[in-house]
């Protein structure tokens, strides 16, 4: 997977280690320091992805999202980068349609798995270096081109939410998403869904792909987290 990534970040140190590490995982990157050079840098050339600092000068985050949703691609991911924990900020970066979001110090393979999946998930940036798009974990493979899925080579129907969230979490097999975390892979199919909502879609899902979903041995429940796909990808 190959993107072009438009970072967004005042602090320069943080800014460089940001574009290392997408050099390192192939992709190419554009570095602006204010919220202004942000979207004229997009206007420019229209990245596949934007890593974005919310206390940005000149505009900040809130208003580069806002106006990236109102622009001539709004469906621009975007991960957010903030030092604001607080609560409403988190919930007013996803409802002006942030794709995901992470308070700093973090971790940059965290931040460099984040974007993996969220390019996955919006099918930007699908040329691999090996020019194969499909995600495999676990006996499952997830084409995004095609938009098919298959459970040890057999196909497998799935709902457009389903299809997202084992997208999602074929992606990075072993990490824990939280319910909030696979209900955001669901945006734009299951707007008024809540929470709960993801507990269906993975009792679906895991009568479609599970040997017996009564004792479910891919899709996990991690209590008090949220679920995970078990396997070593493949």
């Amino acid at each position: 997977m190959c993107a072009h990534v438009l970072v967004a970040e005042d602090d320069e140190k943080q800014a460089e280690l940001i574009r290392r590490s997408l050099l390192a995982e192939g992709h190419t990157a554009t570095v602006v320091h204010d919220g202004a050079a942000a979207l004229d840098a997009a206007r420019r050339r229209r990245p596949d992805l934007v890593v974005l600092d919310l206390m940005l000068p000149v505009l900040d985050g809130f208003g580069v999202c806002r106006a990236l949703r109102g622009g001539e691609d709004p469906d621009i991911p975007v991960v957010m980068l903030t030092a604001r924990s607080a609560e409403d900020d988190l919930l007013l970066g996803l409802e002006l349609g942030a794709d995901d979001y992470m308070t700093k110090p973090y971790s940059p393979r965290e931040l460099m798995a984040r974007i993996r999946t969220v390019l996955r998930r919006s099918g930007r940036g699908l040329g691999s270096r090996d020019g194969d798009p499909v995600v495999r974990a676990a006996g499952i493979s997830v084409d995004p081109e095609r938009h098919e899925v298959r459970c040890e080579g057999v196909p497998v129907d799935c709902t457009p939410a389903e299809f997202q969230i084992l997208l999602a979490m074929a992606g990075e097999p072993e990490r824990v998403f939280t319910r909030r975390q696979l209900l955001q892979c669901t945006r734009g199919f299951d707007r008024a869904s809540t929470e709960r909502a993801v507990d269906v879609h993975i009792m679906n899902l895991r009568r479609k792909i599970e040997p017996d979903p009564r004792r479910p041995a891919r899709l996990l429940t991690v209590f008090g987290v949220g679920y995970k796909l078990s396997g070593v990808r493949s």
